[in-house]
């Protein structure tokens, strides 16, 4: 997922340009001024290219406020609460999970990039070298549990049931795999490695664990064809799927240069950036929507 996972209340930051500009609202008409800026909840506000984002919106005649988030539990349901009007902290499969288990119906307006989810271990320097009987963590949310789980498979350091799933938790590990696997929160991934062998850690944590995305022991690969649910995006209500103000928010995202290069420098160069179109983004989300209600 982008960038930062949430633990407290949102806090608006300071990015407001109060220029008196046309704000989206939620009629969808995208000509709604008086009612204020363009709230966009993100996770990461701190990232220099976010400033760079609402300059962009500004000159485009759009005043954005970005509001910041530590969990990524909190920013969905705000959106459907009316407290945001976009949100963008989360790829396809997260968005998915959340509809099916809130029975909302939140949806996908724009792509922004995929990003590798890696293993990383302050103890070992290659996948090799971890010890057989030790302990890897993953993360616990749904989606990044199992797309961690997969990584650790690729890597010869468990066995996953029926071969592992977008679905598989860390129940499906199969026994005599090589590693004991654990579950956390994953803003405490990052901080367990003094305690275990390896840990998969989003890429939102590893520069706050003091990482670099190059020490990565192994990562998965954002490019393949396979990654599209792994898409992060820009989420809106069902009602504003068609706004035009949130589409162009999407385009000046997408299509601004300082603002994908900021993005790549907070990823240490590790996103792929991708513009794939909403009707693209709208069928993959039923699907996986229709495929985790087939797997309840």
């Amino acid at each position: 997922m982008s960038k930062r996972l949430l633990t407290a209340a949102a806090l608006a930051l300071p990015l407001t340009l109060l220029l008196g500009a046309c704000a989206g609202g939620s009629d969808g008409s995208g000509d709604a001024a008086s009612e204020g800026p363009v709230r966009i909840g993100v996770v990461g506000a701190g990232d220099p290219y976010w400033q760079t984002y609402v300059d962009a919106a500004a000159e485009e005649g759009i005043e954005v406020e970005i509001v910041d988030f530590t969990e990524y539990t909190q920013p969905n349901p705000a959106l459907s609460a009316g407290e945001l009007d976009l949100n963008q902290f989360q790829h396809i499969i997260y968005l998915a999970t959340y509809n099916v288990n809130a029975d909302d119906d939140l949806v996908a307006v724009g792509s922004t990039a995929t990003y590798p989810l890696g293993l990383y271990s302050s103890q070992y320097g290659s996948v090799d070298e971890i010890p057989e009987g030790s302990t890897v963590v993953v993360p616990d949310d749904e989606s990044n549990q199992a797309r961690g789980l997969l990584v650790l498979q690729a890597q010869g350091l468990i066995e996953l049931k029926d071969g592992g799933s977008v679905f598989s938790t860390v129940a499906d590990v199969e026994p005599g795999s090589k590693v004991t696997v654990e579950a956390l929160d994953a803003a405490l991934t990052a901080t367990s490695l003094p305690d275990v062998a390896a840990a998969i850690i989003n890429n939102d944590f590893v520069e706050d664990a003091g990482l670099t995305f190059d020490e990565a022991l192994a990562t998965d690969d954002p490019s393949d064809p396979s990654a599209q649910p792994y898409i992060n995006i820009f989420a809106a209500k069902a009602e504003d799927a068609d706004n035009p103000t949130y589409q162009k928010l999407v385009e000046i995202f997408q299509d601004t240069t300082a603002v994908t290069d900021g993005l790549q420098e907070a990823s240490g160069g590790s996103a792929v950036l991708v513009k794939t179109p909403a009707d693209e983004l709208a069928s993959a989300l039923k699907q996986v929507e229709d495929d985790i209600r087939a797997n309840q």
